[in-house]
């Protein structure tokens, strides 16, 4: 069970990641710099799921 919470607590932060990304790249003054780290921590974090639920499937089986 501790693992589906973490899933979720990622899946939510991902949507974050994903809205604070999303709002960067409307506003045109922006800095790059700031944009390629938000999608380097929101890629970070969607592999950190991939990673849970790979380990999850392997221990149900």
């Amino acid at each position: 069970m501790a693992i589906e919470a973490h899933l979720v607590e990622l899946e939510r932060k991902h949507k974050v990641l994903e809205n604070e990304l999303h709002e960067a790249l409307v506003h045109l003054s922006t800095d790059d710099l700031h944009i390629v780290e938000l999608k380097r921590r929101k890629l970070m974090v969607k592999d950190e799921i991939e990673r849970l639920r790979h380990t999850a499937a392997e221990t149900v089986h």
